[in-house]
């Protein structure tokens, strides 16, 4: 268990930044997927023995539909915002490790409560799937 300081934090350690695990979730044939508009979550699991026990996130808004750096920038920032005040939803499991990706899927720009609720729904909805 977290303590209470660490529980409303994104340390550095909770972002996906390896290379090898990108490629993993994305092309390692190991990983799911579910969608709650605007948002879809590409996700898989891993024993800790390869790695350490830290859920890790990736947050990716494609050029495709949001031209300005700006918008995906502002974008990245509420996605990460609304995982770091409800990753409590997503519950630790004993020698496992999710990787996650969200992945932004429309054009417009949508209010910070808006993507909080959907980022909740997914954390939910993985939390029952795991």
């Amino acid at each position: 268990m977290m303590p209470a300081s660490a529980a409303c934090t994104l340390t550095r350690d909770e972002r996906l930044k390896s290379e090898l695990l990108i490629d993993r979730l994305f092309n390692g044939g190991g990983s799911r997927s579910m969608s709650a508009y605007p948002l879809r979550l590409v996700y898989m699991t891993l024993d800790t023995e390869e790695h350490d026990e830290v859920n890790s996130i990736l947050v990716s808004v494609p050029k495709r539909f949001l031209k300005h750096a700006v918008d995906r920038n502002r974008v990245k920032r509420q996605v990460r915002e609304a995982y770091r005040k409800n990753k409590h939803l997503l519950q630790a499991r004993e020698g496992k490790r999710v990787l996650m990706a969200f992945i932004w899927q429309d054009a417009r720009l949508h209010d910070s409560a808006a993507v909080e609720r959907k980022v909740q729904n997914l954390l939910t909805r993985l939390n029952e799937r795991l």
